[in-house]
């Protein structure tokens, strides 16, 4: 397969990333100066402004942060659980060579940050909050790391984007099973029987977007009231999208050479209009376009604009937003600094320790241009943690405002810090540009 084919989409997600990245930046400065000026009230009001409907049977009556972190961030979800599917199929972490790497970097990132939590901790109130430091934010960090151009290898930006990846996975596994209230059996085995048919009729070779859609519907609603975190249901649903294409290129290059011949043939309007015999061949073509496409792809692309330059901008707009400055405002200093410790700590001592044993032990094989610099200043950049570190405190202290703000803090002072040491360190790494630059030259 040609190596330009598969490049070429991983820097264009590469672009679309870093500049999320700018838009969640741009967003966060916003909610901290709207949280921390005379403003301040109104920030509140908005995202606490309760919409919704009630009804005899049900009610989805709730404020607007809810619909955020609640609905929205399940498209968010869902997208993240494609994105999963195509890598274990297709893509980076199709094979156990390919997984080995990512996966033992994503286990030192999320095993040491949690065991710093539990061992800097002392406050049996802050405890339900070891999970905060485990994720990574993918658009911040590939953002920081995209600055640096030519002076990172591409290998170093498909690890980390594989290795956010599978800390994505062990992020709403942490979610599922520790931060969910208590389940409603039956409303969740009507869900999950759900999601069964529609991973059947999928795995039949039958796919509709509006069934998956009114069917995810339902299926939200039902974890929303069983008490797992909606969210989850967003990742499940991904995996009934199929990946496979129904007409292959061969069939569909023939069937479109026959299209074009029938159009010409086709009797042609004085008006500006098209006539029936043409009409039937753009329904024909129609028909050929949707078979050509693979579903998982198709959602992934029209998703990713949507979720990179709205949902994650707009969830930092609501969450971000901390009165630092409010003389009223009730702050733990010992929880900021221990999630921000963790954050930075955590992550490059997690990584880089266990990445560096593994490839002693040669369980694992690194490409050979990346250096041990490389790993431990992607290491510190994995310690950005902003959108699924907030997401994760927002349910962690839930009925705890002082603790939320204070995990918000340590989470955007951890992540800086992460930020400005994991560039530094990649910045003024001396490596041998001469294979980088062959690379791009390679792909260009």
């Amino acid at each position: 397969m040609n190596k330009k084919r598969i490049i070429s989409p991983f820097k264009k997600f590469l672009k679309t990333e870093s500049a999320s990245g700018i838009l969640l930046l741009v967003a966060t400065l916003i909610a901290l100066i709207w949280a921390n000026s005379p403003f301040r009230d109104s920030y509140s009001a908005l995202w606490e402004y309760k919409i919704g409907f009630k009804s005899e049977h049900l009610e989805l009556y709730k404020p607007l942060i809810l619909w955020i972190n609640d609905g929205l961030m399940a498209v968010f979800f869902f997208l993240i659980g494609l994105e999963i599917k195509r890598e274990f199929l297709i893509g980076e972490l199709n094979t156990t060579k390919k997984l080995a790497f990512p996966l033992f970097g994503a286990v030192g990132g999320m095993l040491f940050p949690v065991l710093f939590f539990i061992l800097l901790n002392e406050d049996p109130e802050t405890a339900h909050g070891w999970g905060v430091p485990m994720a990574t934010d993918i658009a911040f960090s590939l953002a920081v790391l995209n600055t640096l151009g030519k002076r990172v290898p591409l290998s170093l930006k498909i690890f980390l984007t594989a290795f956010a990846i599978v800390d994505d996975i062990g992020a709403v596994l942490v979610i599922a099973l520790f931060y969910s209230a208590s389940i409603d059996i039956t409303l969740i085995s009507i869900a999950i029987a759900l999601l069964a048919f529609l991973y059947f009729i999928a795995h039949r070779g039958f796919y509709s977007h509006y069934i998956t859609f009114m069917f995810g519907a339902v299926i939200w609603v039902l974890f929303l009231k069983a008490g797992i975190h909606p969210t989850v249901a967003g990742i499940l649903m991904a995996f009934a999208v199929p990946i496979r294409q129904k007409a292959h290129t061969t069939e569909f290059l023939a069937n479109l050479s026959q299209i074009m011949d029938n159009i010409k043939k086709a009797k042609t309007l004085p008006t500006p209009i098209l006539s029936k015999e043409q009409i039937d061949e753009i329904d024909n073509l129609d028909h050929w376009i949707e078979d050509y496409q693979s579903p998982l792809q198709l959602l992934e692309h029209k998703l990713h604009g949507i979720v990179a330059y709205a949902i994650i901008p707009i969830f930092a707009l609501a969450n971000a937003g901390v009165s630092i400055l409010d003389s009223d405002a009730h702050l733990d200093s010992s929880l900021i600094i221990h999630i921000a410790l963790c954050l930075v700590l955590g992550n490059s001592i997690g990584i880089t320790t266990i990445i560096t044993t593994v490839k002693k032990l040669k369980i694992i094989e690194v490409p050979k241009d990346i250096n041990t610099r490389h790993i431990i200043g992607v290491s510190f950049l994995a310690g950005i943690g902003f959108t699924m570190a907030i997401f994760i405190a927002s349910l962690a202290f839930a009925k705890s405002p002082e603790f939320l703000g204070s995990a918000k803090i340590g989470v955007l002072l951890g992540s800086l810090v992460s930020a400005i040491i994991g560039y530094l360190i990649l910045r003024y790494n001396k490596t041998d540009n001469t294979i980088i630059e062959k690379e791009e030259l390679s792909t260009s």
